[in-house]
């Protein structure tokens, strides 16, 4: 991983921590309309390739060659490393077609627009759309995005498109899996997020210690609990 890579994960997980890793509520309530049932799962030992987002995950609003720049695109904002998740790992791409089919359904045409110029400014630069780059040509993108220097683009500015995605990959990052991202906890597991525990001791409230117990325990699996008993 290029010290790039390293910069951007230390902001995003640092941002996240400082935070409060705000897991449980990082979303609107809206969002849990469009979850999907948590998945169980081994952590991710590798990064995934963004292309292995295309064996399912979207649908709900992206078509097959947006959520390719798109899965792409959060990766490189959200890079993963062996050891360590990245956007792909923790289906960040899935939980932003959900939102975009329900509670950001005000956000399509920004993200049509924005992933169209995207695509029209990689294309005049270098030949291909955003997804068929390099990682050092994606890596360029990003940063003409951010420091808006992509003339392709109008409405959405590059700026405000990279932002806005910027935030959602985090959310997707970070927030409960009950809204489609965060896969088997990756990303909560990632900034030692424990979870919606269903009890904490009192030795838990005053240790200085790092919190390791498990299971995590999502929104989702709340929820199910309580219907079952």
């Amino acid at each position: 991983m290029s010290k790039h890579d390293e910069g951007r994960r230390a902001f995003l997980i640092g941002t996240a921590v400082g935070a409060g890793a705000a897991a449980s509520a990082f979303v609107p309530e809206a969002l849990a309309k469009n979850a999907h049932e948590v998945r169980s799962g081994e952590n991710a030992a590798a990064p995934a390739e963004p292309t292995d987002a295309m064996s399912g995950g979207h649908g709900a609003f992206f078509n097959d060659d947006d959520a390719r720049t798109m899965a792409a695109l959060c990766e490189r904002l959200m890079p993963g490393e062996a050891g360590r998740p990245g956007a792909t790992n923790a289906n960040v791409l899935n939980y932003i077609d959900l939102a975009l089919s329900g509670a950001y359904a005000d956000h399509q045409d920004f993200y049509r627009r924005g992933v169209a110029q995207l695509n029209a400014h990689c294309l005049k630069t270098y030949g291909k759309a955003f997804h068929g780059l390099t990682f050092t040509q994606q890596d360029e993108t990003v940063s003409a995005l951010e420091h808006g220097k992509a003339p392709e683009f109008a409405w959405p500015t590059a700026q405000s498109f990279f932002e806005t995605v910027r935030t959602h990959t985090m959310e997707g990052m970070f927030a409960d899996p009950i809204y489609g991202g965060n896969k088997d906890f990756l990303g909560w597991q990632l900034v030692g997020f424990p979870g919606a525990q269903p009890l904490f001791t009192e030795d838990d409230m005053h240790s200085k210690r790092a919190f390791t117990r498990v299971p995590i325990v999502g929104l989702q699996a709340r929820a199910n609990s309580k219907m079952k008993g």
